[in-house]
């Protein structure tokens, strides 16, 4: 089940685990990175310490610590135009938190837009990637995926595109 909200992926109090897009040291950062680490407090980012610095395309878990959810899957998406092959180090953020999902156990996972907003990729495009990847993996596995998205514009973007490969 994929499913899409406007909202703040801090507060996903009914999933199990959330996904960062972080930056390579696994810090608090702007966006998304910023909100998860203020509200989760000073044990994510000495959790996160010794797993940084990650490439783009990776991803690492730990536990939620002051969120609402059981965990937090650090993925570092390419900068547009500058990390290549952008599209496939994109999609491999997607899969490697799913599968690191599966692995866990996890039911429930929610994801930003990754490498939207600093990084600079085009949503459109993003979206195409994200959901694509995400629509492949979805049959193999047994868990509720949502994005959580900033804005409006990014929300019909994104049923747009899910409606396309439908």
């Amino acid at each position: 089940m994929i499913e899409f909200v406007k909202g703040d992926i801090a507060s996903q109090k009914d999933i199990q685990a959330v996904v960062n897009a972080a930056n390579a040291q696994l810090r608090t950062g702007g966006g998304v990175a910023g909100a998860l680490h203020r509200k989760a407090g000073p044990g994510l980012e000495k959790e996160c310490r010794p797993l940084a610095p990650i490439s783009p395309g990776e991803c690492v878990i730990t536990r939620g610590h002051g969120l609402p959810n059981d965990y937090v899957i650090h993925c570092l998406g390419p900068i547009y135009g500058v990390d290549e092959p952008s599209d496939e180090l994109l999609a491999r953020c997607y899969k490697k938190a799913l599968e690191l999902a599966d692995e866990e156990g996890i039911s429930s996972v929610a994801f930003p837009a990754i490498s939207t907003g600093a990084f600079g990729y085009p949503v459109k495009e993003a979206a195409e990637i994200a959901l694509s990847t995400v629509v492949d993996m979805s049959d193999h596995l047994d868990m509720k995926i949502r994005f959580v998205l900033h804005s409006d514009k990014d929300l019909k973007v994104h049923r747009r595109v899910m409606d396309s490969l439908l």
